[in-house]
């Protein structure tokens, strides 16, 4: 599929962007891949050739509009050294999964040298059976977790065994890709700002296409009569409010502070288990999935004494269609924030009702013009924006994520990647449940907020207890 690399960014990702002058809204995406040996440092540095060459977004840096014109751009880093972003460490500890994650854990809280590409790759050797880690760090606004997964496709394999033709073509694309590349430079402020008003007339020109279309449609309604097109305005505006309502605190009565230190934890559940339970309602496996955090959220705050009716979600909704032949780097999501129901004890009831809720949040009129309320976010300025979030994303309790991998074995170096962890950001929630899918197992990466959840192993055996709930309805 090709992918259109743009210059700027879209509103969206200006906002996460501006945002993380608060650092409890950083936005960092973390992947843990556990491979069943060392793989090959030739095949490694031909996968990462391979990557470099396709995705040029990886060797580009953000620089700011000075004058607030336009959003960020992206501009290729003229200083580009592979050896900042890729790094060879050992295991602390005995090598055990959990140390590996330990030691991804502070890297997940970590924020970016801004000046810089916005990724890492870590290679943490000596885990326990002779297996090796690979822990990859992506700042958000680079992708979202879909578009992730399509880009370290390039680091991934279909087999163990070596082709050598296809590692020589990719370094000899990439060293042709660098020679024909214009040099990179940093923009002068005049030039800057020249480009800068090009693009906003390029987005205003933009939004009134879009604008245009929406009307067009508005038009449609009209002639079903003028109340049919009132009540459409009227439910888009209401929708648009939904969204982005403000709320004073967590609706949890355990979880109220924050900070960004983060603690990991993983799990892994047969992809047919919780399959075969989303199917005993008639229900998607993302049903099922999020009915089983719930149950677990709601054992741990048993645990504490608390008996929470709902706690509040934020789930991403991916805006790609599914008929496309092209799509953009960075992100095409949509954070949604609502309630979910925890206190419903039996599994099945509970997997209804959270699947009528997240088909209402799926059939929002706002979806589609988030990018303009984002722009309008960001006028308030990064300091005003920041603000305004804050009070969005600090409330919610937990976050869920989920995202398809590859059904099949895959490798990297000549080794199988034996599991996929990923880890979403927390972005001001308690905990982010994000879960992968691969070669049959869904891979559940786990960040807690170490501040809000003092207590990670509790919260990973009530989770697991959760999973165990609903998958015994099957």
């Amino acid at each position: 599929m090709a992918v259109d690399y743009e210059e700027w960014m879209s509103d969206s990702d200006a906002l996460m962007w501006n945002i993380e002058r608060d650092p409890v809204l950083r936005s960092t995406i973390t992947s843990v891949w556990v491979l069943d040996q060392a793989p090959d440092l030739d095949r490694f540095d031909a996968s990462l050739d391979r990557a470099l060459g396709r995705i040029p977004r990886l060797r580009q840096r953000v620089v700011a509009d000075g004058m607030g014109v336009a959003t960020p751009r992206w501009e290729t880093d003229p200083l580009f050294d592979r050896g900042y972003h890729v790094r060879r460490v050992g295991c602390p500890g005995e090598g055990t999964l959990q140390d590996l994650l330990g030691y991804a854990g502070p890297l997940a809280g970590q924020a970016f040298d801004k000046d810089r590409p916005l990724w890492e790759l870590h290679q943490v050797d000596g885990l326990e059976g002779g297996r090796v880690g690979i822990i990859m760090r992506l700042h958000h606004t680079v992708s979202d977790g879909v578009g992730m997964v399509r880009m370290t496709g390039s680091l991934m394999e279909r087999a163990r065994e070596a082709d050598p033709a296809r590692d020589q073509r990719a370094r000899d694309r990439f060293a042709q890709q660098l020679a024909h590349e214009e040099e990179a430079h940093r923009s002068g402020d005049m030039e800057q700002l020249a480009s800068a008003v090009q693009q906003r007339f390029r987005t205003a020109a933009d939004r009134s296409r879009r604008v245009s279309e929406s009307l067009g449609r508005g038009l449609l309604e009209a002639a079903k009569g003028p109340r049919a097109l009132a009540e459409r305005v009227s439910e888009t505006a209401k929708s648009v409010g939904r969204l982005v309502r403000p709320v004073s605190e967590p609706l949890s009565p355990i979880w109220r502070d924050r900070s960004f230190s983060v603690d990991l934890n993983a799990l892994a559940v047969p992809f047919d288990a919780l399959r075969a339970a989303a199917k005993s309602v008639d229900g998607s496996l993302n049903d099922s999935f999020v009915a089983a955090i719930a149950g677990g959220l709601r054992h741990y705050h048993e645990a504490h004494g608390f008996a929470p009716d709902e706690l509040r979600m934020t789930m991403p909704i991916n805006m790609r269609s599914d008929d496309e032949t092209g799509d953009k780097a960075g992100n095409q999501f949509v954070p949604a924030r609502f309630e979910i129901p925890v206190g419903i004890v039996d599994p099945k009831e509970r997997m209804s009702e959270i699947r009528a809720r997240v088909r209402a949040q799926r059939d929002e009129p706002a979806l589609p013009f988030m990018d303009e309320v984002s722009s309008v976010i960001n006028r308030a300025g990064a300091l005003g924006a920041t603000s305004i979030v804050s009070g969005m994303m600090k409330s919610v309790d937990f976050v869920t994520s989920n995202v398809p991998g590859p059904s099949f074995p895959v490798y990297f170096g000549g080794a199988r990647i034996d599991h996929m962890f990923g880890f979403g950001p927390l972005s001001g929630a308690a905990v982010n449940v994000t879960l992968f899918s691969y070669d049959g197992q869904l891979q559940l990466g786990i960040s807690s907020d170490r501040l809000a959840v003092p207590d990670p192993g509790l919260l990973l055996a009530s989770l697991q207890e959760g999973i165990d709930e609903v998958t015994s309805v099957a």
